[in-house]
């Protein structure tokens, strides 16, 4: 995980005409719902593709190499069974992650008109980011790759090009916990092909030539290798998050302001869809669906002095630091 270094101070604003509303256009209007959503990124979109390459020459190996040559028809069968399924899984839940919209705040709301609306009053403060021109309610932050502000971001996850944040959440889990199944199952299963084909001869062990049968075995071992202690690690700093409450930014950046925090079973249940069930495990069900801030949401009170200070800024002082926008992001390399 990397951390971009970023100034950890906001632009707050309270009088209307602080915000520069010449600079904002109105909000685009919603699309209709269920409108698909995808970054157009050209890192995040190879590094989306290089995912699927892996799990299908991982499925390639597997049914080509290892079990259609068997003679054991039952151990073909149950594994080739078990390791599609599991293989599907994590490519659905990979496809849920990348194209469900992550929780984005809409875009050019923070208009003098919409401010004055909110009839703020003294010690009240309204957060908003510069850079997409939007008014950021509680535990939202601005993604540089998605150039949107996401509700409860995570991070942001070149290998599903997208943030993962509060409606796409399960899915990046499951993808995390799928790959890594299928990562175990790959490895479990060479072990067994080399050790039958060492009591064997190697050519009745497959359907390729003895070296290319190795090549092709240990570049899916190294891989599995990989791919296990990675997504095993993102899994569970996922599950951690979730049952704490706390997102990786919002533990990297440590804030020590008062927060309300969900219980970890209740957590747990906004994020994966309602009580426990076969659901959990399903990438085409949706997670409990968060509500929407309304106007009132938006409006907060100031944490500190330094907060109010920040509302009698002049807008030249505003707009020398508009480059110093809180937006900490994380990237997994």
């Amino acid at each position: 995980m990397m951390l971009i270094p970023a100034h950890h101070f906001r632009d707050i604003e309270r009088k209307p005409e602080y915000l520069q509303p010449e600079k904002c256009v109105p909000p685009p209007h919603s699309g209709p719902v269920g409108t698909m959503w995808f970054i157009r990124d050209g890192c995040g979109i190879a590094c989306a593709i290089v995912t699927w390459i892996l799990v299908l020459y991982a499925e390639f190996v597997v049914l080509f190499v290892m079990l259609i040559p068997s003679r054991d028809y039952a151990y073909s069968i149950i594994n080739g069974l078990v390791f599609n399924l599991l293989a599907f899984l994590a490519l659905a839940s990979h496809c849920r992650a990348m194209l469900t919209d992550p929780g984005a705040v809409p875009k050019g709301n923070a208009t003098k008109e919409f401010i004055e609306s909110l009839q703020l009053k003294p010690g009240q403060v309204v957060y908003k980011c510069p850079k997409c021109c939007s008014i950021k309610p509680d535990r939202a932050h601005h993604c540089s790759v998605c150039k949107r502000c996401i509700r409860k971001m995570d991070h942001h996850c070149p290998w599903v090009n997208n943030c993962v944040g509060e409606n796409n959440q399960k899915y990046f889990v499951l993808f995390t916990m799928y790959i890594a199944l299928i990562s175990l199952h790959a490895l479990i299963m060479v072990g067994f092909h080399f050790l039958h084909c060492f009591e064997e001869d190697w050519t009745k062990c497959s359907s390729f030539s003895p070296p290319t049968t190795v090549i092709l075995l240990i570049l899916l071992c190294f891989e599995g290798l990989l791919f296990l202690i990675f997504t095993s690690v993102m899994f569970g700093t996922q599950v951690h998050s979730i049952c704490t409450d706390e997102t990786t930014i919002e533990r990297l950046k440590r804030k020590n302001q008062p927060r309300q925090r969900a219980g970890s079973w209740k957590a747990v249940e906004d994020t994966f869809g309602g009580s426990l069930s076969l659901n959990w495990l399903n990438p085409f069900s949706r997670p409990c669906q968060p509500e929407v801030p309304g106007d009132k949401d938006l409006v907060r009170r100031a944490a500190s002095l330094s907060d109010i200070d920040n509302t009698e800024r002049t807008e030249e002082q505003l707009e020398e630091e508009k480059e110093e926008e809180d937006s900490v992001e994380v990237i997994d390399e």
